[in-house]
């Protein structure tokens, strides 16, 4: 019978049992949580810069006040859409006059909802304003960004002023480019003078494609310091800074191929209309506008 022995020995007993480097031993786990830092720093990028949902952003002009708050109607409003992954933007120009309903307060131009929302509570106009455009167009809720009169002229003159491509004579410029001042800039978006709403929509569009080209060359971006000084004072937002490398992204983008501004048809789409007390409205045809917000906003 053959007997085998089992002996146990220590690293004490036999210190060369174990000749494995404690510092390779130790630089494992390094590599793989460094490994997984760099992954998850990857993710994050690319959720940032291609997020796979759509974001909305509402842009509210709000109508001067006489005691200088945001207490007015949004003279402008345009809603921006930027969809999942795609790197690019669509923006639709909504008609102030346009007749509907607002919540607590029957129907109304839309352009009111902020409006009334501000005087009942400092604070709740943007977000009234959100709830409107969401419930009407049936879109996610959008975030909003709002500016006074006042405050855009001081961003544009920290912009430096703006160059507009006009492509037709209008408000009293011939056809072609022209480089506008702050005075000169508000003036061209709010002029009623011989046009209607549609007309200052596509003015106000026009003004937009100018300032964000501007902003997006790079033998601009030295403004970018005194310009957030002046948007810090007169801009409100509720934008989570997290979007704003994606909407800087999609910006850029949309620079070099161009922008995609919208606007309601004024023959299919909405019915003018003079209500009861007098005001001159815009009936919204909503099978027609159906299509266009399902194609570039949903």
């Amino acid at each position: 019978m053959n007997v085998v022995n089992f002996s146990v020995y220590s690293a004490e007993d036999n210190p060369h049992l174990l000749q494995a480097d404690p510092k390779a031993v130790k630089s494992q786990p390094h590599k793989s949580h460094r490994k997984r830092n760099w992954l998850i720093a990857l993710f994050a990028i690319l959720l940032i810069f291609f997020t796979p949902w759509r974001i909305n952003i509402l842009l509210l002009g709000i109508d001067p006040t006489h005691n200088e708050t945001f207490q007015g109607r949004s003279d402008t409003m345009i809603l921006a859409s930027i969809p999942p992954v795609l790197p690019y933007a669509h923006m639709l120009s909504i008609p102030r006059d346009l007749w509907v309903e607002i919540p607590g307060h029957w129907q109304n131009r839309i352009n009111t909802a902020h409006f009334f929302a501000e005087i009942e509570k400092e604070g709740s106009g943007p977000d009234a304003a959100a709830t409107v455009v969401a419930q009407s167009f049936g879109v996610a809720k959008p975030y909003v960004v709002r500016i006074k009169t006042d405050g855009f002229k001081s961003v544009v003159d920290a912009m430096g002023g703006v160059t507009v491509y006009l492509p037709t004579d209008m408000s009293g410029m011939t056809a072609g480019e022209h480089e506008l001042d702050a005075t000169q800039a508000l003036r061209f978006v709010r002029d009623r003078t011989g046009s209607d709403d549609f007309f200052r929509q596509g003015r106000a569009q026009i003004f937009l494609k100018g300032a964000m080209k501007k902003m997006l060359n790079p033998i601009n971006w030295w403004r970018i310091p005194g310009m957030m000084k002046a948007i810090s004072s007169s801009i409100t937002s509720n934008v989570p800074l997290i979007y704003y490398p994606r909407v800087a992204y999609t910006m850029l983008f949309s620079y070099v191929k161009g922008f995609d501004m919208q606007t309601l048809d004024r023959n299919t789409m909405v019915t003018p209309w003079v209500t009861n007390e007098g005001a001159q409205v815009l009936v919204p045809v909503w099978e027609n506008i159906a299509p266009l917000i399902q194609k570039y906003f949903k």
